[in-house]
């Protein structure tokens, strides 16, 4: 008896198109794989096609004696200008036997050899170029690799050189090409009656085709007139003969397959090395090890072709890459019989279409583990490449109708790859980078950008990239003359940030220089990799993200770790660490390990590395303080005397432009970084704090996974605003040109209103710190405010820290304090990003992501009046659907997200919005089920105050889902506990049924998360704690020990305050 094979709704005639995206179908092919399973079917108006997405299915139909190649969709499209040439032939078809027989020799090893100095030419063309342009150009690595791959084929298969990287612009056939095979994809997914309507599309068509013709019909009007000495490519197809048949490829043929070398020859190797190049940058042990095994095999030698074999490691590398990612993204095969497969589960009719998803296939969890997902080039070292099952890795196709280019495009990505990385430490314009998709017929990244520093390069930080796209780049302005004299004595700050709080700490370092007797160059940890300046000081602000570096510190990070002498010997340092004392196995670490490492290698200590906890009210003062010790220690490091400077005379300087009689009428355009909310709604009662349900409709392009983040770039409470208006007796609307004498955060050397550098720009709320206490005593004041200034000094932590007093409030208190508005502005930290767990699954809706959201709304603890506003949450409450917000997609630690095997459940502890991504993980698996798959039954414990007040989504999702049979729901009402089984908090609940969590554990390999405050996880690590304690009958120490050996790949945690 035979299964069905799963398929989703439809609408009549037209099918499943409807659900395809328009610009990457890819996209929902994956999507389905991930709620359907192995297999499903869908109905494209023109065909019906089976979808496979597992190792099993694809090993099975990889036999061309029950399947064969099958030209339908959008391949039969690309035959109105490729005809039968050998990628888009039918089976059968003579033209495809004529020239794959004439021109399989001309791709062998031997002849591929011989094209090594004309494709080592055209790679050196390009570095050359990346030279020429210096380490601050934003280079694209797909629109170069795409020249390279160009000029590439053109040189050694038809001896033509284009010359590509010689021009401003690609060549016309590049984009020509690109619209003819997006085109065919979307002719292919649209009813023929509309094809044939369409008049403007239809004449781009052609006109496409018209336009790469063109260069075919140019290069072979240029070698018959210019024969080439070399028996290339292009000679064969004019003047080879068949030896089987005795028949010359005809004209129309050898246009044809040209066309198609062509197309096919640079299209999936431009798409190889940019998506290598990602990974890469993406994972900095993967590139250490790359870069170290370039080095031991070229040293400073240019690549010889003898080197290519020794390059095992780069062969690792692009091969992991075509793995997770390769450019042709599916093959279709046609059953030549009726039969069955998965062991006779599956029925399929003879002509049945079955496309392979090999991006699906090739990341199957039965295979490459649950890390399959991961970029890991040790699955595709040596031997444990040749010991994967057969078909476990299919990038180039299979069989006879496999890519005949194969050897070329190894042959010259090894060249590329080697050759860049000798010469340049690559790093990505925007460090926090997920990877974007684009699609013709193959996909590529989108949005991609990477600078090319020279690794042959003076000492000093190449600030080149930011710590996240919603935060602006740091201005710097060349400083106006003034009475003292210039500093002279370098300073080298660099951060480690991903959401902003290092990069401003680095910034008011940077910005407090001058008046310290230092001139100060400001840039990321990565800009510093393998370059440690020694001829001044070095500063790092870094952060610990649950004890791994910050994205723009990985690289620096992983090379600082594998130095095994005294290479930083003459380097002279301090460490500011940045970390959340939540997380307490890995609170501190990255900063811990750089401090400790520095020194180890050589460098010299200035002072004590600082530790600020991000969560404690106090983590500015902290700053502050660690701060003030560090110019101590380097003036008398340096022998620097710098006279005292008044401190309420800042460095930020400002001019008026409009005096706020007139409203500026300037239309704000969105761009790829807007997102736009579609819904906000209540889901508490009146009585409960505020909790929201938030989607937004994400950016063109932008996608995420159950478990991500999204970061959003709030502004502050308008009643904090006016308040700031109000004080300094401001119009609103007020313009305003700020200028800086050092690196600032704050919009300089353009005109902004005051009321919108108030919003956006700045943190008001934040606690005023001791250094903010000495400037405003500095201020011009009464003897009476100065005297309450020196009390709240004396009196610190219990009148300012423990009541979250602000410098405004402060400000408000004493109206008297003669503060210029410049100064307060650079006293206010620059704003941050916040990050929010999404709490839905993109198998629901890849574009709609949805927020829970607590809105922090208290008394304020000083006793003022006005209540303290969480600025973020405030925000959000007040958005409303149409509203724009500037936002972004941050990937999850791979640990925390649902198990790639939809059997294995999951236990999840939450409290209050800490449901948020137990939500997506439960989501996800609802849509699975409902897909029909095979879903285990997981175990969510919430705690909420009262079944009536904030049980978030009872009467909704989580009574469906329990329904459904994929949760079982075990809440604790704080208070109501009669309700609960007598248990008032999660870790209660999870006590009270510790049987059910034990089985969970021990006989269902069960995965456990914990989402909510600090004090909730520890209330369950230490219940899970006591659970070993009682089963084991140990003692304390011994339990603890125990847990955290149990925990290892089984539990993931996400803290928030």
């Amino acid at each position: 008896m035979t299964t069905p094979i799963p398929s989703p709704p439809a609408l009549p005639f037209l099918g499943h198109i409807t659900q395809l995206d328009r610009d990457i179908p890819q996209k929902t092919f994956d999507l389905l794989a991930d709620q359907y399973g192995e297999i499903y079917q869908l109905n494209l108006i023109t065909r019906q096609t089976i979808f496979l997405t597992s190792y099993e299915l694809q090993n099975e139909v990889s036999n061309d004696k029950r399947f064969q190649k099958a030209v339908i969709g959008a391949l039969e499209q690309v035959r109105n200008g490729m005809g039968d040439a050998l990628f888009t032939a039918h089976p059968g078809e003579e033209n495809w036997g004529i020239a794959h027989r004439l021109l399989m020799p001309a791709f062998s090893t031997a002849k591929v050899r011989d094209m090594f100095g004309d494709m080592h030419d055209i790679a050196s063309q390009m570095l050359t170029k990346w030279e020429r342009f210096g380490p601050r150009h934003v280079i694209d690595p797909c629109e170069d690799f795409t020249r390279l791959a160009f000029d590439t084929i053109t040189l050694c298969a038809m001896s033509y050189r284009l010359n590509t990287f010689y021009s401003e612009h690609t060549h016309p056939f590049v984009q020509a090409m690109a619209d003819f095979l997006a085109e065919c994809g979307r002719r292919a997914n649209r009813p023929p009656i509309m094809n044939s309507i369409m008049r403007g599309s239809n004449a781009k068509y052609e006109e496409d085709m018209k336009t790469m013709n063109a260069l075919v019909n140019e290069l072979i009007e240029d070698h018959k007139k210019n024969p080439s000495e070399k028996q290339d490519l292009l000679s064969i197809m004019l003047n080879g003969v068949d030896q089987k048949t005795g028949q010359r490829l005809s004209d129309e043929s050898i246009r044809q397959n040209l066309l198609t070398f062509l197309v096919a020859g640079h299209e999936t190797t431009s798409g190889l090395l940019t998506f290598t190049l990602y990974y890469l940058c993406k994972h900095p042990e993967a590139m250490r090890k790359l870069r170290e095994e370039v080095d031991d095999v070229l040293g400073e030698q240019p690549i010889k072709l003898d080197d290519i074999g020794k390059l095992k490691y780069t062969s690792a590398c692009l091969r992991e890459a075509l793995r997770l990612s390769p450019p042709a993204t599916a093959r279709v095969v046609r059953a030549l019989e009726d039969t069955t497969i998965g062991g006779g589960k599956y029925a399929i009719q003879k002509d049945a279409v079955l496309a392979i998803l090999t991006t699906k296939c090739q990341t199957d969890p039965k295979v490459w583990g649950e890390d399959a997902r991961e970029f890991k080039p040790e699955r595709m070292y040596g031997e444990a490449f040749e010991k994967l099952p057969p078909n476990a890795w299919q990038p180039f196709g299979y069989g006879m109708r496999a890519c005949i280019g194969r050897p070329f495009a190894w042959q010259e990505a090894h060249i590329a790859l080697a050759s860049l990385i000798q010469k340049f430490d690559v790093v990505m314009h925007d460090p926090s980078y997920t990877l974007e998709l684009k699609q013709t017929m193959t996909i590529k990244p989108k949005r991609f950008y990477i600078h090319a520093i020279p690794r042959k390069r003076a000492s000093s930080p190449v600030p080149v990239s930011l710590s996240s796209p919603l935060v602006g780049a740091p201005h710097t302005q060349k400083a106006a003359p003034s009475a003292h004299a210039e500093p002279k004595q370098k300073l080298y700050v660099v951060y480690g940030s991903n959401t902003g709080t290092s990069q401003t700490f680095a910034q008011r370092i940077a910005s407090d220089a001058p008046a310290h007797g230092f001139k100060a160059s400001l840039g990321t940890l990565d800009s510093i990799t393998e370059h440690v300046p020694t001829d001044g000081p070095l500063v790092v602000v870094t952060a610990s993200f649950e004890g791994e570096p910050a994205d723009n510190a990985a690289h620096f990070f992983e090379w600082l770790q594998n130095l095994k002498g005294s290479e930083l010997s003459g380097a002279r340092f301090a460490v500011f660490g940045c970390g959340n004392r939540d997380w307490v196995r890995t609170y501190q670490r990255v900063p811990q390990v750089i401090d400790a490492l520095l020194e180890e290698r050589g460098g010299k200590r200035l002072c004590e590395r600082g530790a600020g906890d991000a969560q404690a009210a106090e983590f500015f003062q902290v700053f502050d303080e660690w701060e003030a010790k560090l110019w101590k220690a380097l003036a008398e490091e340096y022998g620097i005397d710098v006279a005292q400077q008044s401190a309420s005379k800042g460095g930020v300087s400002i001019k008026t432009v409009d005096p706020g009689t007139s409203r500026a009428a300037v239309l704000r355009q969105p761009d790829a970084d807007l997102g736009r909310v579609v819904e906000n709604r209540l889901l508490t009662s009146p009585n409960a704090p505020e909790k929201r349900h938030i989607e937004f409709l994400l950016p063109e392009g932008t996608t995420y996974r159950a478990g991500d983040y999204l970061s959003i770039l709030p502004h502050n409470p308008v009643r904090d605003v006016h308040r700031v208006v109000s004080r300094f007796a401001l119009s609103p609307e007020q313009q305003i040109v700020l200028s800086s004498e050092g690196p600032t955060s704050l919009p300089v050397d353009k005109p902004i209103s005051i009321v919108a550098i108030l919003s956006g720009y700045v943190e008001i709320s934040q606690p005023a710190t001791t250094r903010d206490l000495r400037i405003l005593l500095s201020a011009e004041s009464s003897d009476a405010t100065k005297a309450a200034l020196v009390d709240l000094t004396a009196s610190y932590t219990e009148k300012v820290m423990a009541q979250r007093l602000s410098i405004l409030d402060i400000l408000e208190d004493h109206r008297d304090i003669q503060l210029p508005f410049g100064t307060f502005l650079e006293m206010l930290p620059a704003m941050r990003v916040r990050q929010y767990s999404i709490s839905s699954s993109p198998l629901h809706d890849p574009q709609r992501p949805s927020l829970t959201v607590s809105v922090v709304a208290a008394p304020a603890r000083s006793g003022r009046a006005d209540a303290f506003l969480g600025v973020a949450s405030t925000f959000l409450a007040g958005l409303r659907p149409g509203d724009v917000v500037q936002l972004a997609v941050r990937a999850a630690a791979p640990a925390f997200r649902p198990p790639e095997d939809v059997r294995v459940p999951m236990v999840m502890f939450a409290a209050g919005s800490g449901l948020s991504p137990m939500r997506g993980f439960l989501q996800e698996r609802a849509v699975q089920r409902k897909a029909g798959r095979d879903v285990a039954r997981s175990t969510l414990f919430f705690g909420c105050r009262s079944p009536e007040e904030d049980f978030l989504y009872a009467d909704s999702d989580l009574k469906e889902w329990q329904e459904l049979g994929i949760v079982d729901v075990r809440p604790a009402f704080s208070r109501n506990p009669e309700n609960s089984e007598g248990c008032k908090y999660v870790q209660d609940r999870a006590w009270h049924d510790r049987a059910l969590v034990r089985d969970a554990y021990d006989n269902q390999n069960a995965r456990f998360f914990t989402c909510g405050s600090g004090k909730m996880a520890q209330g369950v690590k230490k219940v899970l704690t006591q659970m070993i304690k009682e089963s084991r009958n140990c003692s304390d120490e011994e339990a603890s020990k125990l847990f955290e050996r149990a925990i290892q790949g089984r539990y993931a945690t996400d803290i928030f305050e």
